[in-house]
């Protein structure tokens, strides 16, 4: 039996990847948690075959709480569910450690048989995403684009900034103060020698980062 902890700060979210694994014979939902905390929590107390996670959650998240994870317990799988286009996120997360890498868009038909897939020692992302890893390890340092440099909170920020969301919003999405995010923004403007949030939004459009509708044009 697989003994997965599901992450996800969405209580109707949690309830329905429970639905979709009920009649898996060899799947056990044996946990949950809804933030960064509570996931090391219930990991340093129990013993688990996967951890299924939420790349953006309360507290501690994305990649960031993946390398602690994987810092602590190096040989715990962690296949990453995020509502995120699979390109997006996917390369950092795992380079971070994430064993996968699954857009909840398709958790109905694949959850099932990629947690199978990372509990055995596999690695589970599509086509799309592996060729962008390839050409990343393939990319000469003078070839890398603005985005690749940024850390991996600034990247998180920049799309959600990309995103339309202002830095009020994404504070409380992320638990971090106004002049935190603020901060993140100004380094994040200064590092892809932009000039503002338009060219921002046009920048992420450009590389195919969003989609041209989820950006809001200045």
């Amino acid at each position: 039996m697989i003994r997965i902890l599901i992450a996800d700060d969405h209580d109707i979210l949690r309830a329905g990847l429970k639905h979709i694994l009920q009649d898996e014979g060899d799947i056990a939902v044996a946990g949950e948690a809804s933030d960064g905390h509570q996931v090391l929590a219930r990991i340093r107390a129990e013993k688990w075959d996967a951890l299924v996670l939420d790349l953006t959650m309360p507290g501690k998240s994305g990649v960031e709480l993946i390398k602690q994870i994987k810092a602590e317990y190096p040989r715990l799988p962690i296949l990453v569910l995020s509502m995120h286009k699979e390109d997006l996120y996917a390369v950092r997360a795992l380079k971070a450690g994430a064993s996968g890498y699954l857009c909840k868009d398709n958790a109905e038909t694949l959850l099932a048989s990629a947690i199978r897939k990372v509990a055995n020692g596999g690695l589970f992302i599509n086509q799309a995403v592996a060729e962008k890893v390839a050409m990343e390890m393939l990319a000469a340092p003078a070839q890398t684009t603005p985005h690749t440099r940024l850390t991996d909170r600034e990247y998180q920020i920049f799309l959600m900034i990309a995103r339309g969301m202002g830095v009020t919003d994404i504070g409380k999405k992320l638990n971090l103060s106004v002049k935190t995010v603020s901060t993140h923004k100004t380094r994040i403007l200064e590092k892809m020698g932009l000039a503002n949030t338009a060219e921002l939004i046009r920048y992420a459009m450009r590389h195919h980062l969003i989609d041209e509708t989820e950006g809001i044009h200045g």
